[in-house]
């Protein structure tokens, strides 16, 4: 049996934390970082599973000019939690596969999904879930009406 000393010992943990440091150095260099696509896709799927659904208003729709040339296609909507009111704007330029721009109106009601705690986080629209809503709910016709039960209101409702 061999006794190391304390020398050995000291160079043996710098080695072995060299190498750790090589490995983290490695990784943080070659690993991919996401980007602004990939992350705000995950806020979405993010709010589709854990947030809070709240009644809102489409105010508009909009095209703006990006720094880079393209145009962006912005939904600003409206919502209120907790008696303080929230205005938001959503880019869904991208998300042409979810929803046509074309055929979304303003001045109608929508449903928004918004973080807990974080109530200016919200969306309208992501993959796989929408809060537009195609027109007004119909209201049932009032054409089979009956009148009243007269004697129950003459007895004093009982």
């Amino acid at each position: 049996m061999t006794i190391l000393d304390a020398s050995e010992l000291e160079m043996g943990a710098g080695l072995a934390a060299l190498a750790v440091l090589g490995a983290v150095a490695i990784w943080l260099i070659f690993h991919k970082r996401p980007g602004a696509d990939e992350l705000e896709r995950a806020r979405r799927r993010f709010l589709v599973q854990s947030g809070r659904l709240v009644d809102g208003m489409l105010l508009d729709v909009c095209e703006v000019p990006a720094k880079d040339g393209r145009t962006l296609i912005m939904l600003i909507f409206n919502y209120r939690i907790g008696g303080v009111d929230y205005e938001c704007s959503q880019d869904i330029t991208r998300m042409s596969d979810v929803v046509d721009a074309a055929r979304v109106r303003a001045g109608f009601p929508c449903t928004v999904r918004y973080q807990p705690g974080n109530p200016q986080n919200s969306i309208v629209v992501a993959e796989g879930w929408t809060g537009l809503r195609a027109g007004l709910p119909a209201l049932p016709a009032l054409e089979d009406q009956k009148p009243p039960d007269q004697r129950r209101l003459r007895s004093g409702g009982s």
